[in-house]
C-alpha cells in the first residue's frame, strides 16, 4: 500500500491548528462525534478559509484527500 502524501499533523499546520499529539488528540476529543448529516467541511467550528481548504480538498481528489477522511473518520468515532 502507498503511504499518504501527508499526515495529520501536516494537516491541522495546514489548516493553522497546533499539530502535536496532545493537541490533535485534544482537538478530536472536543468535536467528536460530528453528526453523520454534517460534511466534515460544514462543521461549526471551522474558519471559512478552513472549511473551503476542506471542501476543495475533497471535492478535487486532492493530495490532502485522504488524510481529510481520516479526521473526518475520527471525528465521527
Amino acid at each position: 500500500m502507498e503511504r499518504p502524501i501527508h499526515d495529520l499533523a501536516e494537516l491541522f499546520a495546514q489548516l493553522g491548528l497546533p499539530n502535536d499529539e496532545a493537541s490533535m488528540r485534544a482537538f478530536i476529543e472536543q468535536h467528536a462525534p460530528l453528526p453523520a448529516d454534517v460534511a466534515l467541511a460544514d462543521a461549526p467550528w471551522w474558519t471559512p478559509a478552513q472549511a473551503r481548504f476542506l471542501h476543495d480538498a475533497k471535492c478535487e481528489d486532492a493530495d490532502w484527500a485522504e488524510v481529510v477522511d481520516q479526521l473526518d473518520a475520527a471525528l465521527r468515532r
